[in-house]
């Protein structure tokens, strides 16, 4: 799963200001005013004003435009939620209301919805986005295509779908075999974009050139250059805009350019500098200088999984109870917090977001206890030797820590852990994989600790990742064996009523970090947006995307 389950820390390149500025050609700022990055700022500012080119800059475009994989991705999702929209709108609060889809109905005990689309939706080549469009995007959301290498969309609750038909030119019906609550919320979900039929019937490498993805969104794509730059021009006739942004014709804005930077400081540099409106993921460190200049720095938390670490149960030596137990109890969170992070940033209290409904508080399953870890290790036969690090049958007892590029800080993150471990014993080593080479990371072997960044509109789809059952995401690497966790998975996903899944949410929670299957450290904020003082407008949804489509420039 490309940007959205794991990932590292890219290997940063030097790029000095003056090369940049001569290899990439900015749009300067067109002024100045308070800063200022979220809707409401338009009565202090003015009314938005239509023109202007904003220049975005991003590490990399790293997985190419398949959109079943990239649109998951933390960097091309920012582009694809320009230029496509999506059936329901969910807040950064989660809460659903009307896009594409105007209504909908729930029935049979949650195993049928009738979908009821607006009239008059086109794609940008001017084909319906009709019925029949919404089936086959719906369909190969839950499916994808083996035949074509195409896979099915990640965390789509996808286990009892069987059919999404249309009813009529506005209605589609989608059937499955059990209730599956989290149908409609994740249709709000980045993966859930609505695409052509013409594109959507390409080959896999078709549908990697993006001159190809033909969306409905606000914006189309107007020109690019591979790993350079990408630009996206205003729609002129788009005017089905989600009515929760208050806006519905075309965008503000007459273009978004993207401009691929890798280093970090010269991303920043020329946004002080007037040479480009926004940066992805700025160092958190330089937050308060930043904000202190007058910039706007939003850190949007989205609906998700904590920044930690998924545990392997099947490798060695993380498939012992204590050996998990006592990585847990190792990690100084607090420390970790008040060195890497400034304000904004919170501890984990459990592996769940604490802005999802049905988060819980288990902090005290995996609060820091040096003492108890070292017990647990020499308990499990891991015996403390002259030089600090335990072994165990000839054994070191070794585990690689892989800071995740699409999160922010986490190799700082990393080395403070790796100090951490060295107190009981455990020997870590960093080991840093460049973002364009993300993908290898999670082919097999599976290392024991792997680091986590993935959004979720809906907890019912949390059931997906936890085993193998019903091709499962199988993070934790015990197959089916745990019964247990199969049934809590089953469980989940097959929820009748809100008030079922939220108990079973608690008892899941619970049960994999006693289990020690996940590490939590902080509450994740993945997408950090640095903005100029001239830029208005930007909101976040449910995932912490910004979204330019009401942006615009004084």
């Amino acid at each position: 799963m490309i940007g959205n389950s794991i990932a590292r820390r890219f290997h940063r390149v030097a790029l000095g200001v003056a090369a940049f500025a001569a290899l990439v050609p900015f749009v300067a700022a067109c002024g100045s005013s308070s800063p200022s990055s979220s809707a409401a700022d338009a009565a202090a500012t003015g009314s938005p004003k239509d023109g202007g080119n904003l220049t975005f800059l991003i590490q990399e475009f790293p997985a190419g435009w398949v959109s079943s994989t990239s649109n998951i991705s933390s960097y091309e999702g920012n582009l694809w939620g320009e230029i496509t929209d999506k059936l329901v709108y969910v807040s950064n609060t989660g809460a659903v209301s009307p896009w594409i889809a105007t209504s909908w109905q729930t029935e049979d005990n949650a195993t049928k919805y009738i979908l009821h689309l607006k009239s008059g939706v086109t794609f940008s080549d001017g084909t319906p986005l009709n019925a029949a469009a919404v089936v086959d995007n719906i369909t190969l959301w839950a499916k994808g295509d083996p035949s074509r290498g195409i896979a099915k969309v990640g965390l789509f609750p996808a286990i009892y779908f069987e059919q999404a038909k249309a009813l009529n030119t506005d209605t589609v019906e989608v059937d499955f075999s059990k209730p599956t609550l989290g149908f409609i919320p994740t249709l709000g979900y980045h993966g859930s974009i609505l695409l052509s039929p013409k594109t959507l019937a390409l080959s896999v490498n078709q549908q990697a050139n993006l001159a190809n993805e033909i969306g409905s969104g606000p914006f189309v794509v107007k020109s690019f250059q591979t790993g350079v730059s990408y630009t996206l021009a205003r729609r002129a006739d788009y005017n089905w805009g989600p009515a929760a942004l208050g806006h519905t014709g075309p965008a503000y804005l007459d273009s978004i350019t993207y401009k691929v930077v890798a280093d970090e400081s010269t991303r920043e540099q020329a946004v002080t500098s007037g040479d480009a409106q926004a940066d992805f993921n700025v160092t958190p460190s330089d937050i308060p200088s930043l904000e202190s200049q007058g910039f706007t720095v939003d850190t949007p938390r989205y609906l998700g999984f904590v920044d930690g670490f998924e545990v392997d149960a099947g490798v060695a030596p993380t498939n012992s109870l204590d050996v998990r137990q006592a990585i847990q109890h190792a990690i100084n969170r607090s420390q970790i917090l008040s060195t890497v992070y400034p304000k904004g940033w919170d501890l984990a209290e459990s592996f769940i977001q604490s802005n999802v409904p049905e988060a819980a508080n288990d902090a005290a399953l995996f609060d820091y206890d040096p003492t108890l870890s070292a017990k647990l290790l020499t308990e499990a036969g891991w015996i403390l030797g002259s030089n600090g690090y335990r072994t165990k049958d000839g054994q070191t007892l070794d585990l690689n820590l892989i800071p995740n590029p699409y999160v922010p800080s986490t190799e700082q993150e990393d080395e403070l852990i790796q100090q951490q471990f060295a107190k009981v014993g455990i020997k870590a080593q960093l080991k840093i994989i460049p973002l364009s080479d993300y993908a290898t990371v999670e082919t097999v072997p599976h290392p024991p600790l792997l680091s986590v960044s993935r959004s979720f509109i809906d907890f019912s789809t949390v059931g997906g990742v936890l085993t193998s059952l019903n091709k499962g995401e199988n993070w934790f690497g015990v197959g089916t064996t745990d019964k247990t966790l199969d049934t809590l998975s089953q469980e989940i996903e097959s929820a009748s009523s809100v008030t079922q899944r939220a108990s079973l949410a608690d008892q899941v929670q619970q049960y994999v970090l006693t289990q020690g299957y996940f590490i939590p450290i902080v509450q994740q904020v993945q997408r950090i947006y640095l903005l100029a003082p001239n830029v208005h407008g930007v909101t976040f949804n449910g995932v912490a995307y910004a979204n330019f489509y009401t942006a615009w420039l004084s």
